[in-house]
């Protein structure tokens, strides 16, 4: 752990600030801030809390814990209005959960005519804790987001509608190389950012409160992460 390593992240996080920029915040020069990052010193108390309360953290994780998670897999952290969208969705509580939802997800939609289906999901977190102890299983929604054309009857699913809403946006590149540190990590990162530049603004019941999108593009897989952050 490095309180220099921690500061540079947050001060990144805060909307890429600069050490100038911190600098003039906090009433002190520019040499400060990089030695201060270099851990060739440290601020006195009253400037650590002033940190603190400009990122929106405890002295504790600020000072002693690992914040520097940025890794090269993760690009264009940004905050986005969504345009609302419908959908339907299928849950799926087993050892494998992920694959079981969205292939059961893809049929139901080739069935329904959309033959190139827009799939999003989220962990499902209603699962006990023997579902998960004992029997290793976990949950996983799958859902297909219709097209606007979409007008058929749904008697096997219910139909969603998710309004228009902000989210806090992070891109994983070839996220399944490591997917139990590099997706676990993102979502890490992605809330860290959200604690820095939009703490205190909860979703409604109504918005999905996160979920994920995977898509190929130039050869190379990509997820997107999304996390809501409010109106």
């Amino acid at each position: 752990m490095s309180f220099g390593q921690n500061l540079q992240f947050f001060r990144k996080m805060h909307h890429g600030m600069t050490q100038d920029e911190l600098a003039e915040k906090l009433g002190v020069s520019r040499q400060t801030i990089s030695k201060w990052e270099m851990d060739a010193s440290f601020p006195e108390m009253d400037k650590a809390i002033a940190l603190c309360n400009l990122f929106s953290c405890t002295l504790d994780r600020l000072i002693r814990e690992n914040m520097d998670s940025y890794n090269e897999a993760y690009i264009n952290i940004r905050v986005e209005k969504v345009p609302g969208f419908r959908f339907v969705r299928y849950a799926v509580i087993s050892a494998a959960p992920e694959e079981d939802a969205q292939n059961h997800i893809r049929t139901w939609a080739l069935a329904h005519g959309i033959p190139s289906p827009e799939i999003i999901g989220w962990d499902f977190p209603f699962v006990s804790q023997e579902q998960m102890n004992v029997y290793h299983m976990h949950g996983y929604a799958a859902a297909c987001i219709l097209t606007k054309d979409f007008s058929e009857a749904c008697t096997d699913m219910e139909i969603i509608s998710q309004p228009d809403w902000q989210y806090a946006i992070l891109t994983v590149k070839n996220p399944f190389d490591e997917p139990f540190s590099l997706i676990p990590n993102a979502y890490q990162t992605l809330m860290r950012y959200i604690e820095v530049n939009h703490p205190g603004h909860p979703p409604i019941k109504e918005v999905l409160p996160c979920f994920e999108k995977v898509y190929e593009k130039n050869k190379h897989l990509y997820m997107d992460i999304y996390i809501a952050v409010g109106a």
